[in-house]
């Protein structure tokens, strides 16, 4: 669980990124799920834009990729999503202290 002040950091860092994956008509499935975790253990923080044909919100969207995967969904804003998952071995993004 991150802090409100993590949470506040990784906010400030995912502006400068863009989506790197993009939820469509095809929803999510866990040929999605599997590369959204291989791009998270990469990346540590990723962006995902949910597109209107997808059949999702974004907050459901949101909901099952936190829920399948793990991860700390760092925030929602309009149609894209930002996640973060603390990397085993590729880590890169420093937390400010709790």
């Amino acid at each position: 669980m991150i802090t409100t002040k993590q949470r506040a950091y990784l906010r400030s860092l995912a502006n400068s990124i863009d989506p790197i994956f993009q939820i469509g008509k095809g929803g999510i499935e866990a040929a999605f799920i599997k590369q959204v975790e291989d791009a998270l253990e990469k990346r540590e923080l990723i962006k995902i834009n949910v597109l209107e044909n997808s059949g999702l919100g974004t907050r459901e969207a949101h909901d099952q990729l936190v829920g399948a995967i793990g991860c700390e969904g760092i925030q929602i804003i309009g149609s894209k999503i930002v996640l973060y998952k603390e990397s085993k071995n590729h880590k890169k993004i420093e937390l400010p202290r709790k």
